[in-house]
């Protein structure tokens, strides 16, 4: 069986945090070359696994629930409490299990895009499910809020792959992960 990689393409603090306290990602360079690259990145995928906390931090950017947060991409949301009326077939909400993701991984496509958050990203961590991760390293330091890897407290081993610098001091370092 083939198996898609699970890649972890996340923003991220010097400090290693996904966003501040209370989700504030305010800080996080918003523009320039660097994002332009993000998003011509994610555009390649077809699809996105992210958790339900992840899911609803874009209500607040206008995503109206059970839509898709990136159009062209087939959405698996891990949760055992989120409910949608009517939700678009691009969406679909599971609960999160080692079948499940095997069955996503092993489905024709392109690599998965693992949008978050770090508990998931930790979770898979600690599976060793995830294959790449590709950090947008922000210049700041947070202090707190979610770490990358949520509550994780695995321990593999990583090989720089690539490393560019962009405006605004953000960088995109791609690391294999060697579990």
């Amino acid at each position: 069986m083939n198996s898609r990689n699970i890649v972890y393409y996340v923003a991220c603090s010097l400090d290693g945090y996904i966003c501040g306290p209370g989700g504030d990602i305010s800080g996080f360079v918003a523009d320039g070359s660097g994002v332009d690259r993000y998003l011509a990145d994610i555009s390649a995928y077809d699809t996105v696994i992210m958790g339900r906390r992840t899911y609803e931090f874009g209500y607040q950017f206008g995503l109206e629930p059970g839509q898709p947060s990136y159009p062209h991409m087939q959405h698996y949301i891990f949760s055992g409490s989120l409910r949608f009326d009517k939700a678009d077939a691009r969406v679909q909400v599971m609960p999160l299990t080692l079948g499940t993701i095997e069955q996503i991984q092993s489905e024709p496509g392109t690599d998965i895009y693992l949008c978050g958050g770090g508990q998931l990203a930790g979770w898979l961590l600690d599976h060793g499910k995830i294959d790449r991760l590709i950090l947008k390293l922000n210049p700041l330091i947070l202090g707190g809020g979610v770490r990358l890897f949520g509550d994780s407290v695995s321990t593999c081993k990583c090989r720089l792959l690539d490393a560019e610098r962009f405006d605004e001091g953000l960088q995109i370092l791609s690391y294999q992960i060697t579990y």
